[in-house]
């Protein structure tokens, strides 16, 4: 009986030490076809693309930008010139300076030659 006995104590030891089986998970690779790595591809450089065409669009619009408010000041600083011409016109077309002019120069008033112009 011992002997019987030490048999089933050792395959208790045995069974017990023994772990119970488990199925091992398997990690799943997601592998992709020729087609949708050529779609994945041209998806990204569309969109890379893309991105270089706005950037660029957005550089040439701000160049514009700073053009035409070059030309703003530009254009503002030609009406000041102008309108001090205007205002320098307007001071030497006096009628006194015009008459000094003319006596300066030996010129003298004929009232019966002069002829009133009404604008």
């Amino acid at each position: 009986m011992n002997n019987t006995a030490v048999k089933i104590q050792e395959n208790q030891r045995q069974h017990s030490s023994t772990r119970p089986h488990v199925k091992r998970k398997r990690k799943l690779k997601i592998r992709f076809t020729l087609g949708e790595k050529l779609i994945f591809v041209s998806f990204l450089l569309f969109a890379l693309y893309a991105a270089i065409h706005i950037v660029s669009n957005q550089v040439a619009i701000y160049q514009m930008n700073k053009e035409i408010q070059q030309l703003e000041e530009t254009i503002q600083e030609q009406k000041k010139h102008n309108n001090d011409l205007y205002v320098e016109v307007q001071q030497l077309s006096t009628y006194e300076r015009i008459l000094q002019k003319a006596k300066e120069l030996g010129l003298s008033l004929n009232e019966n030659n002069v002829k009133v112009v009404q604008e």
